[in-house]
């Protein structure tokens, strides 16, 4: 996970609190998180300096799970200055996520 800062209840909502930030909600033993994975890590190196690329294992972060209503992993949430922009589940190939990523720049 590199440069994924991984988010808790000490840094989740600083985080997200200014600028794009875009965090997958994931858990250890999901496949299709695992299949996730790889273009999530390489986004953050393709956006550095431009968007927060940050991760929520839910299995650890119950409450902050809740709170965003995840059913189901992966979930990426897309946050401008705090706000939820955007949200969706399941795996999500290159080209579409990072087509999302862009319309928030």
């Amino acid at each position: 996970m590199g440069n994924i800062t991984v988010l808790d209840d000490s840094n989740y909502n600083e985080t997200i609190s200014s600028g794009v930030v875009v965090v997958d909600f994931y858990a250890d033993w999901c496949g299709p998180c695992r299949m996730m994975a790889p273009v999530f890590e390489g986004a953050q190196d393709d956006y550095e300096g431009r968007a927060v690329f940050a991760k929520v294992n839910v299995d650890v972060c119950r409450e902050i799970a809740a709170e965003n209503k995840i059913m189901g992993i992966p979930t990426m949430i897309f946050f401008k200055d705090g706000k939820i922009v955007d949200r969706v589940s399941g795996v999500l190939d290159k080209g579409a996520f990072y087509g999302k990523i862009d319309a928030l720049l």
